[in-house]
């Protein structure tokens, strides 16, 4: 016999359900202030990395500031700054610069735009086509630094070291007459621009801008090509490392090859029939088919007499007897019809 001031039993089906949990309701909440660098003179901020790690980011109102974001984001906007100097980690959609001027910035993203900016010197490395927009004095340079944790950062944001497009500026409000871009000198001291942090902050971060230790390989762009002859290098992807590979290449040609100018670079996706296209009268043009499908294909571009044999000889070093799969251009005459095939099809892949 149940006592008289005991609870009754609650039908199964009358209790009362725990609270559904959503999959955005476990996420760390997100203070926009802890991605945001605002109204500061005179000062030296920024983030080391892995403090970052992809989310957007908000600069805005500084003056006279050395701003350093050493983490990858997903985008980052820059407003309103004056006389800044700008280093950005690798940013996996796009970054807006907009009335801001006499700043000197290193940047890598996928996309660029300016607006309404005057003289504006930027380190660039773009995955895509850089837009300036009611912009005047801009100067662009291929990017050039190294930490330890850039390298991850770039495939955190999806993007792919080999594809810079720094140079190939296209200016939205063009005046007649007048140039709003150029390039900066090939000769100019990165340092010079952006010093290196000195603050407790950043005491971690094992900087350099020297260009042997750049993770971006440093190219010419669009600079006017000091030979007739080119070479083009393709990387096929194999049982080998083909982005190792071809960073052992240009360290080889680096070192060893002081005639020959990298000109571009370019890592791509390409169909059987793409390489038919592209490779056509290639001896092992099947052997590229089917490599091309098991991943991307790395083109490089070299200028310079000689450049065929020399590309030829820093490829066998290299290779050697490893399972990689390589096209090199075999001839002067046929190089150039090589990079004209090949970098024609991945500015159309670009577009």
């Amino acid at each position: 016999m149940g006592c008289l001031f005991s609870r009754p039993a609650v039908p199964a089906e009358q209790e009362a359900e725990a609270p559904k949990v959503y999959s955005w309701d476990k996420r760390d909440k997100v203070d926009p202030k802890d991605f945001t660098i605002a109204n500061l003179k005179d000062e030296t901020v920024g983030r080391v990395p892995g403090t970052v790690n992809g989310q957007q980011f908000i600069i805005q109102d500084c003056e006279n500031c050395n701003i350093y974001i050493f983490d990858h984001s997903a985008s980052i906007t820059i407003d309103d700054c004056v006389n800044c100097r700008i280093f950005l980690g690798p940013i996996k959609g796009s970054v807006f610069i907009r009335d801001c001027k006499d700043c000197k910035c290193m940047i890598a993203c996928q996309q660029f735009r300016t607006r309404d900016c005057k003289k504006i010197d930027c380190f660039l490395s773009c995955d895509s086509q850089p837009i300036i927009e009611a912009s005047t004095g801009m100067k662009f340079g291929c990017y050039q630094y190294f930490y330890p944790e850039l390298e991850s950062q770039f495939s955190a944001a999806g993007l792919s070291i080999f594809n810079n497009n720094w140079s190939n500026i296209h200016d939205f409000t063009p005046v007649p007459g007048e140039n709003n871009w150029t390039l900066l000198s090939e000769d100019v001291n990165v340092e010079d621009c952006l010093p290196n942090p000195t603050t407790e902050q950043f005491q971690g971060v094992q900087i350099s801008t020297q260009p042997q230790d750049s993770v971006i390989p440093i190219t010419r762009g669009t600079r006017r090509k000091t030979s007739d002859e080119s070479c083009l290098v393709a990387f096929f992807s194999s049982d080998a490392d083909i982005r190792d590979l071809a960073r052992q290449f240009l360290r080889k040609m680096g070192q060893d090859s002081v005639h020959c100018a990298l000109m571009q670079t370019k890592e791509i996706s390409m169909t059987g029939d793409d390489v038919r296209r592209v490779f056509g009268s290639a001896v092992e043009l099947e052997l590229y088919v089917q490599a091309a499908q098991r991943g991307p294909v790395i083109g490089i571009e070299y200028n310079g007499p000689g450049s065929v044999t020399t590309c030829r000889e820093a490829v066998q070093a290299v290779v050697g007897s490893s399972a990689a799969i390589v096209y090199t251009s075999d001839s002067p005459a046929k190089a150039a019809t090589d990079v004209d095939n090949f970098y024609n099809f991945a500015d159309m892949q670009m577009m």
